[in-house]
């Protein structure tokens, strides 16, 4: 295989299709594969208080991309979506897109090698990279959107084809994914009362993990944090003082 094969030569040949293409089952079922993991790694590293199972997992990120990139028929968790969806039909997109994606995905997980493998070093915003990368595999499971096929284009300037979904097609929406009046104040209420709901519960409730203080103060702002302080700080001084009037 010489240079340029490589570089454009990515996926299967299908008849019917100009270019060689990928099975998004496939890659929606690894992402949805990945991302289940990822939560499992979170639960389990608060629960044990466990360190190992996230640099594993994240020594495994790295290396399934590092496939994806060379080759999606060899790819640890691409071989699993197969194993899952192989009596589906399968849904073409085209490879050299899904690998642009997978490329910005390997160089996302380069870093957490030294961060967290390598070197254990935990700060909020390394944290929060490793959140969107759990944010990108659901997004491309549960709705098949992928984040990276969408730069594509603005680093290629090649437009994309045979699109999840049929996306990179120009078309009409169909009756029934159209939203009327109701149904979009009701998906708006339940998009506004899911975010703030959950900002709410992490800034007002008192956390029982470091991971669960991780987040308390990553949502708080420097005044708040500052005040939080004082008031700790007020309780520990009346404390000290009730223990000194019973000494007395």
């Amino acid at each position: 295989m010489n240079l340029q094969s490589f570089l454009w030569e990515y996926g299967a040949k299908v008849p019917g299709y100009d270019v060689r293409v990928v099975n998004e089952r496939e890659a929606r079922a690894a992402a949805g594969i990945l991302g289940m993991l990822g939560m499992i790694v979170i639960f389990v590293g608060i629960g044990f208080n466990h360190t190992i199972v996230a640099r594993v997992y994240l020594a495994f990120l790295f290396l399934d991309f590092t496939a994806r990139v060379i080759s999606p028929n060899y790819a640890p968790s691409l071989l699993l979506g197969k194993f899952f969806v192989q009596n589906q039909k399968p849904e073409y997109v085209s490879g050299l897109q899904k690998r642009f994606a997978w490329t910005m995905g390997w160089f996302i997980s380069l870093p957490m090698v030294w961060w967290f493998v390598i070197h254990w070093d935990i700060t909020f915003y390394k944290v929060l990279i490793c959140v969107l990368c759990l944010l990108f595999t659901f997004l491309e499971s549960a709705f098949s959107i992928c984040v990276g096929c969408k730069f594509y284009k603005v680093f290629t300037k090649l437009d994309p084809v045979h699109c999840p979904g049929g996306i990179c097609e120009v078309r009409t929406k169909e009756p029934i994914q159209m939203f009327n009046p109701v149904q979009k104040v009701i998906a708006a209420l339940t998009m506004i009362g899911l975010v703030v709901g959950t900002y709410l519960f992490i800034a007002n409730s008192e956390p029982k993990t470091f991971f669960g203080e991780f987040l308390h103060e990553a949502v708080l702002t420097d005044a708040q944090l500052q005040k939080k302080k004082d008031e700790a700080y007020e309780r520990e001084a009346e404390r000290a003082f009730a223990d000194d009037d019973e000494d007395w």
